[in-house]
């Protein structure tokens, strides 16, 4: 089941991440948060944007989780994504049907663009970008060392909605409460 993370959440999120911060480049993090730092992230990206959990049987085996792209006031409706799955739940299709949620529930909040940020060559990860279709905005060159290597980072971008002329405000995610149209989307 997809449900919205809660601070509950923070050592099972915390235990997903650790190996990209450890060993992988997923993330260019290179020291471990601890669980009350991912508790405070959650609670913090909360108050505006989605972080959302793929739940079994109350495991959580997956994440994935919506952040302010940049600071000024301009970029408000374009937001930045993030998903990680646990080692042994991949390849079940799960990434797909979480990040799916996250970018409809994005949506609902009258959001845009979605960006999503791969440390290349990241294939699995472009790949399931593109089937969700993101495709290739541009390519920031050796802009991170992690692990006696420096990486190239690509973006990848997707539009959710056209812009109107005039927006309106950004929708807060609890705002969208108790909204059918998100109960729909969280199964």
């Amino acid at each position: 089941m997809i449900r919205i993370a809660s601070e509950e959440d923070a050592a099972a999120i915390h235990a997903i991440y650790a190996p990209s911060v450890t060993d992988g480049v997923a993330t260019f993090e290179t020291e471990l948060p601890g669980v009350a730092a991912m508790r405070e992230r959650i609670r913090a990206r909360l108050q505006h944007y989605p972080w959302l959990v793929w739940d079994e049987a109350g495991e959580v085996l997956a994440y994935a989780y919506a952040g302010r792209f940049r600071e000024r006031a301009a970029y408000d409706w374009i937001a930045e994504t993030s998903i990680y799955v646990r080692g042994d739940a991949h390849r079940r299709g799960i990434a797909r049907r979480l990040y799916g949620v996250l970018l409809d529930t994005m949506q609902l909040q009258g959001i845009n663009q979605a960006v999503g940020v791969i440390t290349l060559p990241g294939t699995v990860s472009v790949a399931m970008h593109e089937t969700m279709g993101f495709t290739a905005a541009g390519v920031w060159r050796q802009c991170g060392y992690k692990l006696g290597h420096w990486w190239d980072v690509g973006v990848w971008q997707k539009e959710l909605q056209a812009p109107a002329a005039t927006p309106a405000p950004v929708i807060p995610f609890p705002q969208l409460g108790n909204s059918p149209k998100l109960h729909a989307l969280l199964t």
